[in-house]
């Protein structure tokens, strides 16, 4: 029996949800599917994490900007990043009575750092349908492929994302990534 191989056709660079007057860039396509949040970085992108969505990527965005301003994202300085350096401005994830006064306290610091971010990032997206597990393993195996790479490629995405990836009991996939510029840490194929 042949493997199943599936072809990802990734476009972009779009610009994240109301920053593209200020990067000329266009708005990210309103379908479904798996998508990159990126930085420039050389000659390419350097992929900060991957993510899925089976509802219109700009309705995920949305969440994505809320979580970001509400401070539960860790935020980094984006000029560090775009030199393959991870360097956070604000630790997300997990909430203290102190934490939450640290957060407001420093709000307009961590604010600008946000704006600064995702006027920086530049998304790629790909329509892969919305089945759920597609979605899931490509997700995780560009996460996982990334965290095994070395520097910078392993140091700037976030660890600890709930990752579904391939089961023992569903055959493996052969995805073949097609990208018009360079997208580093993403290999031209994944097993999923």
């Amino acid at each position: 029996m042949d493997q199943e191989t599936i072809d990802i056709y990734w476009t972009g660079p779009y610009s994240w949800p109301k920053f593209e007057p200020e990067n000329n860039l266009p708005s990210i396509p309103k379908h479904p599917g798996i998508y990159l949040q990126t930085v420039e970085y050389r000659d390419g992108y350097l992929i900060h994490a991957a993510g899925l969505t089976r509802r219109p990527v700009p309705v995920r965005f949305r969440e994505h900007t809320r979580k970001y301003m509400s401070g539960d994202y860790n935020i980094f300085d984006i000029v560090a990043m775009q030199q393959g350096i991870r360097k956070e401005v604000w630790h997300g994830w997990g909430w203290t009575p102190e934490k939450r006064t640290e957060f407001e306290k420093q709000r307009p610091i961590i604010h600008a750092a946000i704006r600064k971010q995702l006027a920086g990032f530049r998304i790629f997206v790909a329509n892969v349908g919305t089945q759920p597990r597609i979605l899931e393993r490509l997700e995780a195996s560009i996460m996982w492929n990334l965290y095994k790479q070395s520097a910078p490629f392993c140091d700037i995405p976030d660890k600890g994302m709930m990752l579904a990836p391939r089961w023992d009991s569903e055959d493996p996939i052969i995805v073949k990534n097609r990208y018009t510029v360079k997208l580093y840490g993403l290999p031209p194929k994944l097993e999923i």
